[in-house]
Order: C-alpha cells, then structure tokens, then sequence
C-alpha cells in the first residue's frame, strides 16, 4: 500500500473517531462525558448526579440500601459483578445485563420504566435518564459489556 493511501485511510479513520465522540457528547445531555465504557458509567450514572436534577444511584444501591434495591449494590467495586451476567431478582428469566444484548438487559427495561417491569421505574424519582444516556448505556451493554 502506499503511503498516500495509508496516510487517506489514517485521516479518515481519526476523522470517523472524532466524529463518534462528538454525537456520543451531544446525546449525552446532562452528562456530557458519558462514554460507553463501564468506567464512565459507574462515574457518570451510578456515582453522581447530573445537572438534570437526577440523584445519583449509589443514593439508594447501596450496602444498606440493598436490602430495599432487590439486593442491587452498586458501589464502585461490587457494581460490575452485581450487573453483568447475574439474573434479575425481579425477573429472573432476566440478566440484570445480558453481554451483547441491550433489549434482554433487565437494567435498561428499568431505565426505560417499560410496562413488563415489577416495581418502579428506575430512578424511582425523576427526572430519569434521556434517551441519549440510555442509548450509551445500551450501546456498552451491545459491545459486550466489557469491564473497562
């Protein structure tokens, strides 16, 4: 291959790259460096609020919040072991999340309050997660729900 078109394919590559994080910015609403990585998820969702008003769920998933949450503690180093693989206890025909599938994840049937959930919407006060943050949730659980 030559250079010029190793050099083309290098330009278009890093312009694609940019312009995924760009629309990834724009959706995110009110966390705007929401990314689709576990990491940003736990920092941006589960361990803080957002400048919507929504209260962070680590609020109520927590140690002792868990009792009341379906047992779902979301603190930093037990979050991805509660989440990933492990059956819904509301559901348990359910993963909580299901690698590679967003529309069998349980936790994203909470997020968007469908009518087939027990209990509550999650949060269980609004104002709940837009679209966007929802759809950057569901595109790491679709990439495989890697623990990065």
């Amino acid at each position: 291959m030559t250079h010029s078109i190793r050099a083309a394919l290098l330009v278009a590559a890093a312009l694609t790259a940019a312009a995924c994080d760009e629309s990834l910015s724009s959706i995110a609403g009110p966390t705007p460096n929401l990314e689709p990585t576990f990491s940003s998820i736990q920092r941006e969702i589960f361990e803080s609020s957002d400048s919507s008003g929504r209260e962070a769920c680590v609020a109520c998933h927590n140690a002792v919040g868990a009792q009341f949450t379906a047992g779902l503690n979301l603190i930093h180093d037990l979050a991805y072991d509660q989440l990933v693989n492990r059956a819904s206890t509301q559901k348990p025909s359910l993963m909580r999340v299901a690698p590679g599938s967003s529309d069998s994840s349980y936790m994203v049937h909470k997020l968007q309050g469908v009518p087939e959930i027990v209990q509550l919407r999650m949060p269980r006060n609004p104002p709940y997660l837009t679209a966007g943050q929802i759809s950057i949730i569901r595109r790491w659980i679709d990439l495989g729900a890697p623990r990065n």
